[in-house]
């Protein structure tokens, strides 16, 4: 099943910058929206495919049991967790997110899902991002009933918020075979500018909802993923016509920002490409520590890219030097790697500042 494509490994990274007032000691509240790079459990609660709640997935968690994220361990959301110094937020659809949880935060992701409602239907019942944002609206009135509105509102000003859409848009839609609707609809040159006007959309209403701080990743090199090698790879190159996708997506993506920033007033929106720490680990591997980057640790066939991560799977000894996971997803390992980037990284990788200089910042101002 071709679940949520790699977008992470050629991220365009967007965070809000600007000041909140009043931050407080404690740490900041983290909302996450999108797909399976990010879902933390949602997709639990649902009768779907699109799901990682059986072993081998969580091998590595603290807990070593499945939790519902497509990793080994630890995902994104978890990790940038950690350099706020909070706990990870629950899934929404968690009977545990109430009372103080609320304060912590709320991941809102589903795996499977898109920028287009299309996206993702052969997973069947899934969140799609505009349930997802009607979800966020429906935590504010929760946490408004618990805190007070005017509290309420702070938190999600003061937040830190995640969202990673594209490259299911490519995977488990345009490119779906044999063959998908919207690629009779469009030309690849057509299509991405109407998925580009559509994410405008969602960000928008992102920020209409309160967020001000905003981490907007884009389609990464979905056509190295391990699944991708295995069924159009020849001589284990990327598969071009996804690479070519990608390429048209990104800087397409960084402009509608810009227009966003340009719209607003103000440099809400810091871009970071991660573009070139996924393609050093990628071309590189043995300079991060890995022994391969084309073959998944879990998995069967080809580069381990056939099917879904199951018990039945060939699974590697040490996650630690693969920088796949899974047919789609990084290693808790490859997952540190590219929010370093975002934390600490150059103006090479995100620009012009990273998150931990954001963070830094708002800390001065409060």
């Amino acid at each position: 099943m071709a679940m949520d494509a790699l977008l992470v490994t050629s991220c365009l990274v967007v965070v809000a910058a600007v000041a909140a007032p009043g931050a407080s000691a404690a740490p900041r509240a983290f909302f996450v929206f999108g797909d399976s790079l990010v879902d933390n459990g949602n997709n639990n609660y649902l009768m779907t495919t699109a799901r990682a709640d059986a072993p081998p997935y969580g091998i590595d968690f603290p807990t070593h049991m499945p939790t519902g994220r497509f990793s080994n361990g630890l995902n994104i959301p978890d990790i940038i967790s950690e350099h706020l110094g909070s706990e990870p937020a629950l899934p929404y659809l968690s009977p545990y997110l109430r009372g103080d949880k609320l304060l912590v935060g709320a991941n809102f992701a589903s795996a499977g899902v898109g920028i287009l409602n299309d996206t993702g239907i052969q997973f069947v019942n899934i969140i799609r991002i505009g349930q997802q944002l009607e979800n966020f609206q429906e935590y504010q009135q929760k946490l408004a009933a618990f805190v007070g509105e005017d509290a309420a509102a702070q938190v999600v000003n003061n937040a830190l918020v995640l969202i990673t859409l594209g490259g299911n848009d490519f995977v488990n839609n345009y490119y779906l075979l044999p063959f998908s609707v919207r690629s009779r609809q469009f030309a690849i040159q057509d299509y991405v500018p109407y998925l580009i006007s559509e994410y405008r959309k969602i960000l928008t209403r992102l920020y209409e909802l309160g967020a001000r701080r905003v981490v907007v990743t884009g389609t990464g090199m979905i056509g190295c993923v391990p699944a991708e090698l295995a069924m159009h790879s020849v001589d284990g190159e990327c598969a071009r016509d996804l690479t070519v996708a990608a390429d048209l997506f990104n800087p397409q993506l960084v402009r509608m920002l810009a227009g966003l920033n340009a719209e607003i007033g103000s440099d809400v929106f810091i871009a970071a490409n991660t573009n070139r720490a996924s393609f050093d680990f990628m071309f590189n591997p043995q300079d991060y520590g890995f022994v391969t980057s084309k073959v998944a640790c879990c998995g069967q066939g080809p580069y381990n890219g056939i099917g879904l991560c199951t018990p039945a799977s060939n699974v590697c000894p040490n996650r630690d030097v693969y920088a796949y996971w899974d047919a789609f997803h990084p290693t808790e390992r490859a997952n540190r790697i590219i929010v370093g980037q975002f934390m600490h990284g150059s103006t090479d990788h995100i620009s012009p500042m990273n998150i931990s200089t954001i963070l830094a910042m708002d800390n001065s101002r409060g």
